[in-house]
């Protein structure tokens, strides 16, 4: 289910691209599209949210400043910031940049929890990078592809702290908050920074009504620009932190590197845009990536560090053979992981 859930959030998030590019050649600018996205996000989200609280409101005001820079760093900052990179340089490697997130997952546990990477791990990243690298095609020697600039780079580098927040923040099991509350309140607090930031010109609002034109056929201009609210944000958002319970940071993040290579798929089957042999060559090796990423997280799993209580030696058990909380050991979990690679305790505030 996991894995599902992040699949079908990749997929959400690939379609922003699309349906961006017939707005954008109507007359919007990103930021109006940015703004519009959210908001209607937020309108479709922010109901459900209050319902999944059941009238608790207790994780909300306990996470206040976690939703908070969830919204403004996870969502808003991190479009923001891509959008601004993509002034000073071109798509792919502001892309490539910003889909080093997983590799930066990976070091953040390493050298803030010690959760050294295994061999598997590593080495998917290795292929997952190398597969990012052909997905974009930035070795063809396509005109400009070198063409960066230091601003863009660090514009860039934001967008890649917000995806990698992002991605710790959906994991976080110990917040208390459902993952449709997260992502209304996350949605919420975005649709306010991105509107301060319209409002006060950092940000330019620009929008037509003509129709865009998809795979040769003209559509309302509502038509993509609700696709965009609900399918790449509202249902993407939920998803994403839904399979971020289920499959921790580390997993998520490598799976959530398919929404490149869907964007590709789709863009070849909505603006025809045909995609090269050496692309799917990069759309192979980061699967190839992501599944040996899978089998290092198995093998975490599977150590004895997160054995659960009945599996240690019995030397280690009391002489009862319970665990010391007298609970079975199946149901021992306040101070074991709740999801398969997440550790106890994580506040720290990090994501998309």
């Amino acid at each position: 289910m996991g894995l599902l859930f992040a699949g079908a959030s990749a997929v959400a998030f690939s379609l922003s691209g699309v349906f961006a590019s017939g707005l954008l050649d109507t007359g919007w600018s990103p930021g109006a599209m940015v703004l519009v996205r959210v908001a209607i996000a937020t309108v479709v989200v922010l109901p459900l949210g209050i319902v999944s609280l059941r009238g608790d409101w207790r994780p909300v005001r306990k996470n206040l400043g976690l939703i908070a820079v969830y919204g403004a760093v996870s969502v808003a900052g991190c479009q923001f910031a891509y959008f601004s990179a993509v002034q000073h340089m071109p798509v792919g490697p502001a892309l490539l940049i910003e889909y080093t997130a997983p590799a930066a997952v990976v070091l953040w546990f390493w050298l803030r929890h010690g959760q050294r990477p295994t061999l598997a791990t590593i080495g998917g990243t290795l292929l997952a990078a190398v597969g990012l690298v052909l997905v974009l095609n930035l070795i063809s020697g396509a005109p400009g592809a070198t063409a960066v600039d230091p601003v863009g780079i660090a514009w860039a580098l934001v967008a890649m702290l917000g995806v990698s927040t992002y991605f710790v923040i959906n994991a976080d099991v110990d917040t208390g908050l459902p993952p449709l509350a997260l992502a209304a309140g996350g949605l919420t607090t975005a649709t306010a920074a991105l509107g301060v930031l319209g409002a006060t010109g950092l940000m330019p609002l620009e929008y037509g009504t003509a129709p865009p034109v998809y795979a040769g056929t003209a559509v309302p201009w509502w038509l993509p620009v609700v696709g965009l609210g609900i399918i790449t944000a509202g249902f993407a958002y939920v998803a994403g932190i839904a399979a971020g319970r289920l499959l921790g940071p580390r997993l998520s993040s490598f799976v959530g590197l398919f929404e490149v290579v869907s964007a590709i798929g789709f863009a070849w089957l909505l603006l025809g845009e045909l995609p090269q042999p050496i692309q799917l060559v990069g759309g192979a090796l980061i699967l190839a990536g992501v599944i040996a990423v899978q089998a290092g997280e198995k093998r975490v799993d599977a150590s004895p560090a997160n054995a659960p209580a009945g599996d240690q030696p019995a030397g280690d058990q009391p002489a009862s053979d319970q665990p010391a909380s007298d609970q079975p050991a199946s149901d021992q979990a306040t101070g074991d992981q709740q999801a398969s690679n997440q550790p106890t305790g994580i506040t720290q505030t990090e994501a998309r």
